[in-house]
């Protein structure tokens, strides 16, 4: 392993896993090609079996020999030395959708979580889609209202798994309408930008760049600069005012400078994109 975390694919759900494989195809690249191993893990759904044939499938199409799946449906079942040896052999783990809150109540503090964090600092790669990508931050959305404007109370956060700082993800955002949930989201907690990816729609961390692959895109929200916001004089399902936000979206090929929270600049004056 590379000595550094390992990138980390973020899938804003319903990637394609039958035709192109795009979002897959580059999670395999980044685990190692056909010589990965890789652990699908489907604690999140309560449909283990189905889902996990459906990416063992898929990954079998991108000629990943290594592939298996792992159901963890009890914390018992987390603390198995046999679960722990599977991610510690991995050198890719990916996180199905589901339910996100099941994977940090069943996860969340194990010997699993402990083996999973030890891999990714030492460059295991790690993907996870819908509820697999929400889980990935230290704060993250659970539950939420979509198709309406930013209100109090129309989101829901509980503690992530923590494996990027500093950001807090929605998934199917698009096709779902939740700016405004993400947008209630990053006025509560402005200190963390807001990404909001697309279906089809993935984000490869590396170090402390993002950039974007698939069909859609990637809406990021900045509360930083917050200039006013009404939120402390609000009572549940009232709108919110929010001055001075800011919003960029970013297609397939663009990047984003985390720490310094702005795009790639430099990358875009020399002409550079993929």
């Amino acid at each position: 392993m590379s000595g550094h975390k390992g990138p980390l694919v973020i899938v804003g759900g319903a990637e394609d896993k039958h035709e192109d494989m795009s979002i897959l195809r580059e999670f395999v690249r980044l685990a190692g090609g056909t010589h990965a191993r890789v652990v699908v893990m489907t604690v999140a759904t309560k449909l283990p079996v189905e889902v996990g044939a459906e990416y063992i499938d898929a990954f079998g199409r991108l000629n990943v020999e290594d592939v298996r799946t792992f159901d963890v449906s009890s914390r018992q079942a987390a603390n198995r030395e046999s679960a722990c040896k599977a991610i510690a052999e991995a050198t890719g783990v990916f996180f199905t959708g589901g339910e996100q809150i099941r994977i940090t109540e069943l996860l969340g503090g194990t010997k699993v979580d402990a083996v999973l964090h030890t891999r990714h600092n030492e460059g295991l790669a790690l993907g996870g889609t819908s509820a697999g990508a929400s889980m990935m931050s230290s704060t993250m959305i659970v539950d939420g209202s979509g198709d309406t404007n930013p209100r109090l109370g129309i989101v829901t956060m509980a503690p992530g798994m923590e494996f990027i700082d500093g950001v807090v993800i929605d998934q199917h955002f698009a096709q779902r309408g939740r700016l405004g949930r993400l947008l209630t989201a990053v006025a509560m907690y402005p200190h963390h930008l807001g990404l909001g990816i697309d279906e089809d729609t993935a984000v490869i961390v590396e170090d402390n760049e993002l950039r974007v692959i698939g069909r859609g895109a990637v809406v990021i929200v900045d509360a930083g600069a917050l200039l006013f916001s009404n939120i402390d004089h609000l009572k549940k399902n009232d709108p919110m005012a929010l001055y001075g936000v800011k919003l960029h979206v970013l297609p397939t090929g663009y990047h984003f400078m985390l720490r310094e929270r702005q795009p790639d600049v430099e990358r875009l004056t020399r002409g550079e994109l993929l």
